[in-house]
């Protein structure tokens, strides 16, 4: 098994960026019957809170089955809503829009969010899920020139949104984190740190550590700063393990391992709780429901399984 590739970092379509400015190419391949649609749960970022809203333009409908596959529709079926070029394979496109109007149960079909299912789709559909809620909740919040407070247009598929009155263009936004998984050799043996957040509301929650980076401060620098403020932990020699885009709302999720070498002074106390824990332990604990792990959408689980080695049972 390959403990490195995080779930929402697959994708087997190609995004297709030299067409996107293409307007007679993208009419056609809207017009095309093979061309392929994913409906996105739209709604009004101002009638309902954040997290509320990214969830529901998270959702797509999928079938329900062993494992669940996107339901995509043929363009005629599409619902009106802004179209999203998500790419092209074996010559057929893929769209995604994001609808005005709830999503509709069905026979063995009903709307999930990238949350839920992300990790359980195929790398194809997981793919496009995850590029259809980045550009959803980037568009859905970006109506508006930074600049001017003018109103602003989407343009080239989805993929930039130009002010009406100075013509300045805007592009989605990402928002670097760090993530890692710090461990270190006590007495001969190897240890990981987990860390509980009292905001989370389960004290048996436990995850590795993540912030986000600041101005003028690098990877590593995060990686390190975050690290001292969460839980009071020097390390050093941290290393790049893998990515993954975090679409809630905007994260690019960059993991690390990085190895403790001593202890410092904590600045926060978001973490409420952290435990060092052998692979023997850590085996016990998700065994014995001691502890809960992250899901498996998240490359929180990823960092911890590669340093296991192997799966872990449970998840929140």
């Amino acid at each position: 098994m390959d403990h490195t590739t995080p779930s929402l970092s697959r994708f087997s379509v190609d995004p297709a960026a030299h067409l996107r400015k293409d307007e007679e190419w993208l009419e056609k391949a809207w017009a095309d019957p093979s061309t392929r649609v994913l409906t996105l749960e739209g709604g009004d970022v101002g009638a309902h809170d954040w997290k509320g809203v990214m969830f529901k333009q998270s959702r797509a409908l999928v079938h329900d089955g062993a494992l669940p596959e996107l339901v995509l529709t043929g363009p005629g079926e599409a619902p009106e809503g802004e179209r999203y070029l998500l790419g092209v394979e074996d010559g057929r496109a893929y769209f995604a829009v994001r609808a005005s109007v709830p999503l509709t149960e069905g026979d063995d079909v009903r709307p999930a969010s990238l949350r839920e299912v992300g990790a359980l789709l195929s790398d194809r559909d997981t793919g496009l899920l995850t590029r259809a809620v980045s550009l959803a909740n980037w568009n859905a919040t970006h109506g508006f020139c930074p600049a001017c407070g003018s109103r602003t247009i989407a343009a080239e598929a989805g993929h930039v949104r130009i002010c009406e009155a100075e013509g300045s263009e805007q592009y989605p936004r990402t928002d670097p984190a760090v993530i890692m998984l710090v461990h270190r050799e006590r007495d001969g043996r190897e240890e990981v740190l987990l860390g509980n957040n009292p905001r989370w509301g389960v004290a048996n929650r436990f995850s590795v550590l993540a912030g986000f980076v600041e101005a003028g401060e690098s990877l590593e620098q995060a990686v390190a700063r975050e690290v001292a403020e969460e839980v009071g932990v020097v390390v050093e020699r941290p290393r790049y393990l893998a990515s993954q885009p975090w679409p809630f709302p905007r994260s690019l999720m960059v993991g690390y391992t990085a190895r403790a070498v001593g202890e410092t002074e904590r600045a926060d106390d978001e973490i409420g709780v952290s435990r060092w824990f052998t692979r023997a332990e850590l085996a016990e604990a998700t065994h014995r429901k001691e502890i809960l792990l992250p899901g498996r959408v998240s490359i929180a689980r990823t960092l911890i399984e590669h340093w296991y080695g192997a799966e872990l049972p449970g998840e929140w």
